[in-house]
């Protein structure tokens, strides 16, 4: 438990030292941004000292682990308001559509991923192949715009975009972020109960007189299910990230739309603090999940 606590630690400090390097050396200028190009040299400089970017590179890094320390994210270039604050306003936003697309997952992929592996080779496993081939293949920048042709355009049923209609907001968001991951989950589900039908130990327990219902819904199911909740909190966390396209093009106001707008404005700040959560959030959901697998099946951490 303790190596892997400090394996997670270790993980979380490059994250953070990576999103460091990565805005540091981004081209551009954060003087620029604030100044404009035609500002005089002697406000240029006394503005890169009042912001610390006169420093070597080791001592800004110390500053910003120390500020992280004191969950402190640095200052937004334009809107002269802290990062973290923005990223706060936005995240409730974020998690509800990301929760949303879990629960997409859930209903689509069990169903389906049941139904194809008790039907093997016949009409329900071809049509939940068919759906796991669509919902890999069209990426989400596609997928959101036909449905809301689809449903919004044409039928009417569901709002366009923004987050004014209340639930019926996050239907169409959630269905273009949860489906290719549903697609992914169903195949798995299929693949891992199609495995576990077919070991010695499910054909003793039907010889031992239990129906073939009861042997599944006790012994193959929450067996199978054990990759399937591995695929589903290591997916979680991409959701995060995934999130970003998604909100775009339904102009969600979560996390990710303002790493769009942050990108746009050239706010190196709120771009740093906003992939830092991002990649943060992806970590610990996969410390989470490793440590979940470990507990429900101890198996799964021999030999590590």
């Amino acid at each position: 438990m303790l190596s892997r606590l400090l394996d997670t630690l270790l993980v979380l400090l490059g994250v953070v030292s990576l999103v460091f390097l990565l805005a540091a050396v981004v081209p551009g200028d954060p003087v620029d941004v604030m100044l404009g190009e035609q500002s005089s040299a002697a406000d240029r400089e006394a503005l890169r000292a009042a912001m610390g970017l006169d420093q070597p590179l080791a001592v800004r890094w110390a500053d910003y682990l120390g500020g992280l320390l004191h969950a402190d994210l640095g200052q937004s270039l334009l809107r002269e308001r802290p990062v973290s604050t923005l990223i706060a306003e936005r995240l409730p936003a974020t998690l509800a559509l990301a929760l949303a697309a879990f629960a997409v997952v859930m209903v689509i992929a069990l169903p389906l991923g049941l139904l194809a592996a008790l039907h093997r080779g016949r009409w329900p496993d071809r049509l939940a192949g068919l759906f796991a081939l669509l919902g890999q293949a069209i990426p989400n920048f596609w997928l959101g715009p036909l449905l809301v042709l689809g449903f919004s355009v044409g039928l009417g049923w569901l709002p366009v975009s923004g987050r004014e209609d209340g639930p019926a907001s996050l239907v169409l968001p959630a269905l273009t972020l949860g489906t290719s991951m549903a697609a992914l989950a169903m195949r798995m589900l299929r693949a891992s109960l199609l495995e576990v039908l077919e070991q010695e130990w499910m054909r003793t327990a039907r010889a031992k007189g239990l129906s073939a219902r009861q042997a599944l819904w006790r012994h193959a199911l929450p067996n199978a299910l054990l990759p399937v909740v591995t695929l589903l909190g290591l997916q979680l966390g991409g959701l995060l990230g995934g999130a970003v396209v998604t909100e775009v093009v339904f102009a969600w106001p979560g996390i990710g739309s303002l790493l769009i707008e942050a990108i746009h404005q050239r706010d190196y700040p709120l771009i740093q603090g906003v992939v830092l959560v991002i990649a943060v959030s992806y970590v610990l959901l996969n410390a989470l999940t490793d440590g979940l697998v470990r507990a429900v099946d101890p198996r799964a951490g021999q030999g590590t």
